[in-house]
This record gives C-alpha cells, sequence and structure tokens, in this order.
C-alpha cells in the first residue's frame, strides 16, 4: 500500500513537502481524483485553509483513520497533486503531497 506524509491543517504545499521521517508517513487510499485548471490548482496549493466546493461535493468519500481515504487533488496534464482529506466539508484538515502518480 502506498504511504505519504500527511500535515494537519497545512495552508501552503510547502509545509507539505519539507523532510520527514518515514515513520512519519501514513497509509492512503485514493478515493476520488479532482483535476483542476493550472489557476485552480494553484489558488488551491496556495491557500488550503480557503473553503472549496470541490471538496465539500466529494466529502463524504473520504475517511480519517488507519488508512487514509483521500481525494487526490492534480493540476490538469500534471502527474503529481495533493491528497486531501477533508474536515467538516468543504476544507481541508489533512494533506499531503505525492509525485508521480498514475
Amino acid at each position: 500500500m502506498e504511504r505519504a506524509y500527511f500535515v494537519k491543517y497545512p495552508r501552503v504545499i510547502e509545509r507539505l513537502t519539507r523532510p520527514h521521517l518515514i515513520s512519519d508517513e501514513r497509509p492512503y487510499e485514493i478515493v476520488k481524483v479532482i483535476t483542476l485548471a493550472a489557476i485552480d490548482y494553484e489558488n488551491f496549493v496556495t491557500d488550503m485553509e480557503a473553503d472549496r466546493q470541490f471538496i465539500e461535493d466529494a466529502a463524504e468519500l473520504c475517511a480519517e483513520g488507519e488508512v487514509m481515504k483521500c481525494l487526490l487533488v492534480r493540476r490538469r496534464g500534471k502527474r503529481d497533486g495533493v491528497l486531501v482529506v477533508p474536515g467538516y466539508k468543504s476544507y481541508v484538515k489533512w494533506a499531503a503531497y505525492v509525485a508521480e502518480l498514475e
């Protein structure tokens, strides 16, 4: 099972890309992929504290737990992205950066 380093209540993507211990990584399952236009993706990764309708629309599919059930939010045409476990409906509670996913 794939693993990633999740950060609680991140504001910007840079919080997700800092060095960390492998033991701090958690297993995850992607339950839905959200593909955004370049400008929308940039807006998302530079302010993850804002409410997002696309997160609210898929929040019931996600769950925090032993295995993080999350959304993969990516920019159209790119293979990397941000894993998101929503908090109350439309904001990011947990997030992790992942590179080079299919």
